[in-house]
């Protein structure tokens, strides 16, 4: 989908849609607004239910100070005015109230963005608004003030966040990635101490350069496997196990072939054509795969019994990851049967190292936990991974609520026992 070639209304409601349907805001919380070419400004409107938007509730404020619509522009509009005016290069902003953000402005700190790499990289540094009464000058100065300072994503003293960007899904992507940074970090601290990366460990060097080859056919199977790929891929959007540009699947579909998610690729949107087939280490043409593409490839080259892969960045597994605590599978049948050994694997090693963490990826160690930035699951089908990821998940969120209310009692070792004999485990 080519986002930015969509009218300015219809752009508001998808995004305002994803934003109220993942319980980000709520019915009356939040606005949105674009600025377009012609200096109008586009908003959401005051005092209409979120849940219910339609391109026709959408407002424009026009160059000249008119305005067209059928309602009101949001309160909060003044704000979104001071900010285009002191940054000419934003050109769209997203103002929620999600409660983990919503959290953090209580106690007036921002998320920290330098626990994992990729949300470093999307947000940049965070900043701090102070508060004002919301819709006043006041609150609107605060804000563009912080703006001023060349940041684009602000928490607002006890209200929520406001973030820019040089389009409306560069903002929500900003957003979301806030919004996520702030569940994790929340989670982490629930178990342990988060652990944050150094300024050289956020570098982005994971630029993958390949060579190009046009495909000659696309086999039946292959197509098949597309197609279930991004169901499941829009699934995991869903469940929030991903995000909009964090998350990749990929799938065996020959003996030296694989499938494997693009890169930087809208997860909600994505469709077969967007998938990028790399047969013998080259990719196909015009298109860019996941900048774990080589990783993907190592593990298709050293585990037979391997079909698919996910690398994904759920909240409460990653706060396994960005801790020192270790999640430990021997808690109830079902996630001992799908995870079994759950080691961790050393920051940087994905990249630098990825033949010999390749290795790790035995029939008994279908799962592997990458400090500070991934969770790495493999299975024998796209189903098989993605049922683990999802167990993985859910076992660590039970895992961190246990925690909470008592020591954690593990199966004994003749229940595992009995668990390999039943199931045929190795």
């Amino acid at each position: 989908m080519e986002f930015t070639l969509l009218h300015p209304s219809d752009q508001l409601v998808m995004m305002m849609e994803r934003i109220y349907g993942y319980g980000m805001t709520t019915t009356s919380g939040g606005n949105l607004s674009i600025l377009d070419d012609n200096g109008d400004l586009w908003i959401t409107p005051a005092g209409i239910d979120k849940g219910e938007l339609t391109r026709q509730d959408i407002v424009c404020v026009k160059a000249d100070g008119t305005i067209a619509g059928n309602h009101r522009p949001s309160s909060e509009y003044p704000f979104h005015q001071m900010i285009y005016r002191r940054r000419p290069d934003i050109r769209a902003v997203v103002h929620a109230h999600p409660p983990a953000l919503v959290a953090f402005s209580m106690v007036r700190k921002v998320p920290n963005v330098r626990l994992l790499p990729n949300d470093y990289l999307i947000c940049g540094e965070v900043g701090m608004a102070k508060y004002g009464l919301p819709g006043s000058a006041e609150l609107g100065e605060n804000i563009a003030d912080v703006f001023s300072e060349g940041l684009n994503t602000i928490m607002l003293e006890n209200h929520g966040v406001v973030v820019g960007g040089r389009d409306l899904f560069e903002a929500f992507q900003r957003f979301e990635t806030l919004e996520y940074c702030a569940r994790m970090e929340i989670q982490a601290n629930r178990i342990g101490k988060p652990v944050t990366l150094l300024a050289d460990q956020l570098a982005d060097t994971r630029e993958v350069l390949l060579e190009e080859f046009v495909p000659d056919f696309y086999s039946s199977e292959e197509k098949e496997a597309r197609r279930e790929m991004c169901k499941l891929i829009k699934r995991s959007y869903d469940q929030r196990l991903f995000t909009s540009t964090q998350g990749t699947f990929s799938h065996r579909v020959g003996e030296n072939s694989f499938i494997i998610t693009p890169f930087n690729q809208d997860r909600k949107y994505v469709e077969p054509a967007d998938l990028v087939r790399i047969d013998g280490g080259k990719k196909e043409a015009g298109k860019v795969p996941s900048r774990s593409v080589q990783f993907h490839q190592h593990i298709y080259e050293t585990q037979p019994h391997v079909n698919s892969v996910i690398i994904a960045h759920p909240p409460n597994i990653m706060a396994f990851a960005v801790t020192e605590e270790l999640l430990d599978s021997r808690t109830i049948p079902e996630s001992y049967i799908l995870l079994r050994n759950i080691p961790k694997l050393p920051y940087g090693d994905l990249y630098t190292k990825p033949q010999e963490a390749a290795q790790l990826f035995q029939e008994n160690t279908p799962i592997v936990i990458a400090e500070n930035d991934c969770v790495i699951v493999t299975g024998q089908s796209l189903l098989n991974a993605f049922d683990r990821l999802e167990v993985a998940e859910y076992s660590a969120k039970a895992t961190i609520s246990a925690k909470n209310i008592g020591a954690i009692v593990h199966m004994e070792q003749s229940r595992i026992v009995e668990l390999e004999q039943a199931f045929g485990l190795k």
